[in-house]
C-alpha cells in the first residue's frame, strides 16, 4: 500500500503540471482530493490494516494528501499569474498612439446670439450693463409711467415676490422687461449715455410657438442733447443689416409703450414662409421683434434728468426671435428643451 500511495501521488503531481485551464484544475481536485478519489478510499480502509503498519500507511498517507493539496495551490497561483499575464498584454496601452478624443461643448445658441448682438451694438459705441432679475416696483413699473392702476401691467402678467423690510412690505417682482435698468442708470450715470442691457425676463403667460415664462431680452438707451428719432432708426436698421443681412426686409409701425413717445415696433420679414404667412409669423408674413421710441420726457424726469436738456431713444427686443427669423426655426420651446441634437446644429 506506501507503494501504491507514492505511484498515487507521481501520477498526480506529473498530470497537475499539464494543466493550463481553471476547468482542468477543478477535475484534478475531484479526481485525486475529492471524496470519492482513491486517496480517500485508501484512508477509509486504514481500519483494516494491522496497528503496526496502520500507522506507517496513515503518516504517508497524510503526507501525500499534504503534498498534493501543496502542489495544487501552487498551480493555481501559476495558472493567475498566466491569466494576468495574458490580460496585461491583451490591454497592453500603446502610449504611441493619439487618445480618444473628448466632445468639447459649445455656448448654447441664445448665448452666442446675445454676445453676438452686444459685439455689434458695442462696435456702434454702446456700453453693455446688467441689472438686478429681481426688481423693485418702482423701477419696473412706476419711474416707467407705469402706475399700479395701469392697464399695461396686465399684459404683463406679473411674477410678484413678497419683501419685508422694518418699514413693512414693499412690492418686489421677477422682473418683465430689463428696460427697468434704464433708470437705475439714468439716476446714477449723467448723460451722454449708449447702453445695451441683456438679461432674463419673466411673465406669468403660456408656452406657444413663440412665447415661454422666462426668455430673455436687450434693452438700449440714448440720451444725449438733440437726439431725434432719425437716429433711432438709422441706429436699427444698421442693427438689423449686420445681423440679418442686407437683403431681410424692415418694417416699422407705430406701436403704444408707456415709458416712449412716440413709440414703434420694429419686424422683420418672416423667414420661414418669406412674407407669405405661417403658422410662426400668425399668418401676417412678418414677425415682430423689438418695441421702441422715443424716452418719455417724464421718465428722463424720474432718472433725474432734464427733458428741456436731454432727449433720448430707448428700445427692447426679444432675444429668443432672432435665431428664430435668423435659421427659420419654428417654435422657441426647442432652446429650452435640452435636446442635443437640436443645440448640436448650433
Amino acid at each position: 500500500m506506501l507503494q501504491q500511495l507514492e505511484q498515487l501521488k507521481s501520477k498526480a503531481l506529473q498530470e497537475l503540471t499539464s494543466i493550463n485551464h481553471p476547468e482542468q484544475m477543478e477535475s484534478w481536485r475531484v479526481r485525486y482530493l475529492g471524496k470519492k478519489s482513491e486517496l480517500t478510499r485508501i484512508l477509509r480502509s486504514l481500519a483494516t490494516l494491522p496497528v503496526d503498519e496502520r500507522k506507517a500507511v496513515g503518516a504517508q498517507a497524510n503526507r501525500v494528501k499534504a503534498d498534493l493539496a501543496d502542489g495544487l495551490r501552487q498551480k493555481e497561483q501559476a495558472l493567475r499569474e498566466m491569466q494576468l499575464a495574458a490580460s496585461a498584454q491583451e490591454e497592453r496601452i500603446d502610449i504611441t498612439l493619439p487618445g480618444h478624443p473628448f466632445p468639447i461643448g459649445r455656448l448654447h445658441p441664445i448665448t452666442q446670439t446675445l454676445h453676438e448682438i452686444c459685439s455689434i451694438f458695442a462696435s456702434m459705441g454702446f456700453q453693455v450693463v446688467e441689472g438686478p432679475e429681481v426688481e423693485w416696483d418702482h423701477y419696473n413699473f412706476e419711474a416707467l409711467n407705469i402706475p399700479k392702476e395701469h392697464p399695461a401691467r396686465d399684459t404683463m402678467a406679473t411674477l410678484w415676490v413678497d419683501f419685508k423690510t422694518d418699514s413693512g412690505q414693499r412690492p418686489m417682482l421677477l422682473r418683465t422687461h430689463t428696460t427697468s435698468v434704464d433708470i437705475r442708470i439714468m439716476e446714477t450715470t449723467p448723460p451722454p449715455l449708449r447702453v445695451v442691457i441683456p438679461g432674463k425676463v419673466y411673465r406669468y403667460e403660456a408656452s406657444d410657438a413663440t412665447h415661454t415664462p422666462m426668455f430673455y431680452q436687450i434693452d438700449g438707451l440714448v440720451v444725449d442733447e438733440g437726439i431725434t428719432m432719425a437716429d433711432l432708426k438709422g441706429t436699427l436698421y444698421e442693427f438689423a443689416r449686420r445681423f440679418f443681412g442686407e437683403d431681410r426686409k424692415v418694417r416699422f409701425r407705430c406701436d403704444y409703450f408707456p415709458f416712449v413717445e412716440p413709440g414703434a415696433e420694429m419686424a422683420i420679414e418672416c423667414s420661414v414662409c418669406g412674407g407669405k404667412g405661417c403658422r410662426l409669423c400668425n399668418y401676417t408674413g412678418w414677425i415682430e421683434i423689438l418695441g421702441a421710441g422715443m424716452t418719455h420726457p417724464q421718465v428722463l424726469r424720474n432718472g433725474g434728468l432734464d427733458p428741456q436738456v436731454y432727449t433720448g431713444f430707448a428700445f427692447g427686443m426679444g432675444v429668443d426671435r432672432l435665431p428664430i427669423l435668423r435659421y427659420g426655426i419654428d417654435d422657441t420651446r426647442l432652446f429650452y428643451s435640452s435636446d442635443l441634437r437640436f443645440l448640436r446644429q448650433f
